[in-house]
């Protein structure tokens, strides 16, 4: 069988100062986007999509795109306002799209099999592939999915505040609620506090899970994807230049809705990324280790 990773790389990186998602982390100037597709092909992915920019596309196929394709298929797929309905008229000044269900929809036509979602900015370890894709054989056509989570306290920032999806799941492993939570920070005392409501934050438990856009989906979720987008679309005011629509919301609305079940499959893996400029040292230094100690290889591609 085939298992697509589906890479969301079309963010603008605004709070990190520039385009982090082709700005060379690893010893040879490699991208952290090139530690996630080594690790998921080792894993046994064979397919490859990139949702970018246009005015990306070159410099991803310069990067990693061509020399990828010598191993296994590659597509590309563009997250523009051309992937939007006919009927839905952009606000003037919007210029943003429109969060990461806009943009796993992108991907709907080039997809016909068992496919991960991952974020082009984060390293998540080899270990959660591993289980991801082992997972994907067993998710029925429709109605199931599954998805990858850490613990909280292994996905902060030192610098600044992060977005993490928290989940609730029953005894079973599955999930019951995906809240999606902003300005989760680090404070000085060692508590990790949500300030998204109240500067002083909200105390949370460090071991709780939290998603990091990890997901396993087969196409099926395409089909409720693009409906629940239209109707996200439809509901909004004719001069909104900002909301978005993402997937933990989403994900949160089919499971109440469409009777979607999600496996939550956990992991003890550090992620880091690098949401801001002072995070790029440490993600330096991991990855030199990774490749001093043997983990990687002295070229990736």
């Amino acid at each position: 069988m085939d298992h697509t990773l589906l890479i969301m790389a079309a963010g603008m990186g605004s709070r990190y100062g520039g385009n982090k998602q082709i700005e060379g982390m690893g010893p040879h100037n490699e991208i952290l986007l090139e530690y996630s597709i080594y690790d998921a092909l080792e894993a046994g992915f064979n397919k490859v999509v990139f949702i970018i920019k246009h005015d990306f596309e070159d410099r991803i196929h310069e990067i990693i795109g061509d020399k990828l394709s010598r191993r296994v298929k590659v597509e590309y797929v563009f997250q523009d306002f051309d992937a939007l309905p006919d009927w839905y008229a952009i606000p003037q000044g919007r210029i943003k799209p429109f969060g990461t269900v806009h943009a796993v929809l992108c991907a709907k036509d080039v997809i016909h099999e068992p496919f991960a979602v991952i974020n082009a900015d984060d390293y998540y370890g080899r270990g959660p592939y591993e289980k991801i894709i082992t997972h994907l054989d067993t998710l029925k056509p429709e109605q199931e999915a599954c998805m990858v989570c850490y613990r909280l306290k292994n996905t902060v920032s030192e610098y600044g505040s992060v977005t993490r999806g928290v989940c609730e799941t029953s005894a079973d492993r599955k999930l019951c609620k995906l809240t999606e939570t902003y300005k989760i920070q680090r404070f000085a005392d060692g508590t990790i506090r949500d300030t998204n409501a109240d500067p002083a934050g909200v105390i949370l438990d460090p071991e709780c899970l939290v998603s990091m856009n990890l997901f396993g989906f087969t196409p099926w979720f395409f089909k409720i994807a693009e409906k629940r987008f239209q109707a996200f679309l439809k509901c909004l005011p004719s001069d909104e230049i900002k909301a978005e629509y993402v997937l933990p919301t989403l994900i949160d609305h089919m499971m109440y809705s469409e009777g979607l079940t999600v496996d939550v499959l956990t992991t003890d893996a550090s992620w880091f990324g690098v949401t801001y400029q002072a995070d790029k040292p440490y993600v330096q230094q991991q990855l030199l280790a990774m490749h001093q100690s043997g983990f990687y290889p002295e070229q990736l591609f």
